[in-house]
């Protein structure tokens, strides 16, 4: 198999939703720090990848104006059966000048008519949102209606229609209220003067979002959905946070996410949404932040391209340990489908990850490099990688750790060897392929399973399939011939062109029974961790 470091094509979605309306639902640039959002913006990151959101709301639009300028007629030609048009307007409708002006209770509920019936002549389904709230208290902190009778239009068009109403204008309503006027100007966009480059001048907007504000009218949107919509319920996601390059999230980098996580949060799991893109940057999650979930979606890299011999700012080298990509210290990591690249090249040493934490789960994950990729860098940690991809050429997976690697797939991009552990004195396991397959780019012939890094070195490799760049002597001793002797390197049924049992190095061994490494034995420690069964590090349930 030969990887492909660009990022992943994702599965064609299942259906889409087009949302159209106002300001307060479209997206807005981020140019400056800018920190305002539109609450379909932010809609996204509660969805899995199988719903896809088009927004094509627009600033200072109603619906007059958004059919007159051909933005609908350009969202309605897209529209495909079992899609869903989510129409949100109102705001602007109430302006008084002839491009946008419309009256409730004739062109304005007109206008709606007409979105509902040509999208279901499309065989989509639309739904009908009432504009949210303007921040508008009275003396007595009371919330003040602003946009009368266009938010009663909308609920009549969607009782006579028998269209599907997300009464957001009620929702944001008592959410404002209760946080009170002074409270609820964190969510909305009151900026202090010199506080963000692209409003110098400060701002105080009752009527829009910024990031934290739209997040929280998106999970008002998506817990309607999950609640009342069936189509919506299976892919309903809910994370704590979310990063995002194109400013659907709360951050636009894991540092910044990372940052936030409450330090010994032992009451539950903060879980994190990495959106699709390439993250170039230095991530590391400090000991004090455990049980942190990470999700990435298809194409979420993470990568930087330090390298051992790489100088610091002293002028000194970094060495293997400071070229890491990715730090995780922190025990009762999870991560799942994120790709971990060390971009370096071929230099020498360049870590893609190094993993130190106890009770890890890495699941269809990606790790890309050269030499030295993987660092199971932990000298108590154990790990867990399912059917995850882990590409290198020389040592790349490496360190003390006790891990199990489940239907992996370990590439090598050039010669040299799959594994270096460095298993502590007295331990039972080291490393536990299982069910794992071994392959090449093309051109690459001579590749040793394993050498021992330290003289009690352990791997153990059990019913993997084997192409033929894996050498018939299978095993190095790294020119330690007394390692020889305290090593454990054995197979167990392997199969494929590189299985050549009679051939290996005769310090290895051939394992007649298996019995002994089941993953809850290799991974039980003194406190039974089994990672197929644990729910507070597997995380079986993310909503």
């Amino acid at each position: 198999m030969v990887f492909n470091l660009q990022a992943a094509v994702a599965e064609e979605a299942l259906f889409r939703v087009y949302t159209i309306g106002d300001s307060t639902m479209a997206d807005k640039p981020t140019d400056g720090g800018n920190p305002e959002r539109g609450w379909g913006q932010m809609l996204p990151g509660f969805l899995s990848e199988g719903i896809k959101v088009e927004n094509h709301a627009v600033n200072g639009r109603s619906t007059k104006s958004f059919i007159d300028e051909g933005r609908w007629d350009a969202v309605i030609h897209k529209v495909q059966p079992g899609d869903y048009v989510f129409i949100q307007f109102g705001h602007n409708d109430q302006k008084e000048d002839v491009a946008r002006h419309t009256d409730p209770g004739t062109t304005f509920d007109a206008n709606l008519q007409r979105f509902v019936t040509e999208t279901r002549a499309r065989g989509g389904h639309p739904v009908l949102l009432t504009s949210i709230v303007r921040r508008h208290f009275d003396v007595d902190g009371k919330l003040i209606d602003t946009h009368g009778d266009y938010l009663t239009a909308t609920r009549r068009v969607a009782t006579i229609n028998d269209v599907p109403l997300i009464d957001l204008n009620a929702l944001t309503h008592r959410w404002v209220e209760d946080l009170g006027d002074i409270p609820s100007r964190k969510y909305f966009m009151w900026v202090a003067p010199a506080t963000v480059p692209a409003l110098p001048e400060g701002k105080e907007d009752d009527t829009h979002l910024n990031i934290a504000g739209a997040r929280r009218v998106a999970a008002m949107v998506a817990r309607v959905l999950e609640e009342e919509f069936p189509a919506f319920q299976p892919y309903i996601r809910s994370y704590d946070f979310v990063v995002a390059k194109d400013g659907s999230g709360d951050f636009f980098t894991v540092q910044e996410a990372i940052a936030i996580v409450p330090d010994y949060r032992k009451g539950g799991r903060t879980r994190i949404l990495i959106r699709r893109g390439v993250y170039k940057e230095k991530v590391i999650l400090p000991e004090s932040k455990i049980n942190v979930s990470l999700f990435g979606e298809d194409g979420t890299i993470l990568t930087y391209d330090d390298y051992a011999q790489k100088k610091n700012i002293f002028g000194e080298e970094k060495s293997t340990s400071g070229s890491a990509t990715c730090y995780f210290y922190a025990d009762n990591l999870y991560a799942e489908n994120i790709t971990f690249e060390n971009s370096a090249g071929p230099v020498g040493q360049a870590v893609a990850v190094m993993a130190a934490g106890d009770r890890t789960v890495f699941k269809r994950c990606r790790f890309l490099g050269f030499q030295d990729t993987l660092y199971t860098y932990g000298m108590n940690s154990r790990q867990y990688y399912e059917d995850c991809d882990i590409e290198g050429s020389v040592d790349y997976i490496f360190g003390w750790s006790t891990a199990v690697f489940n239907r992996c797939r370990l590439h090598n991009n050039r010669d040299g060897y799959v594994t270096a552990p460095a298993t502590p004195e007295g331990r039972t396991y080291g490393y536990v392929f299982l069910d794992c397959e071994l392959t090449a780019a093309p051109g690459v012939q001579k590749v040793y399973l394993s050498r021992p890094w330290r003289d009690y070195a352990k791997a153990v490799f059990i019913r993997c399939r084997m192409d033929a760049h894996i050498l018939p002597v299978g095993w190095h001793n790294w020119n330690k011939p007394a390692a020889e002797r305290t090593i454990l390197f054995a197979e167990y049924q392997s199969v494929g062109a590189g299985a050549n049992p009679q051939a290996r190095a005769p310090f290895s061994q051939q394992l007649t029974d298996c019995s002994d490494y089941s993953i809850e034995k290799i991974l039980a420690g003194k406190d039974n961790w089994n990672p197929l069964t644990d729910p507070e590090t597997l995380v079986l349930e993310r909503r």
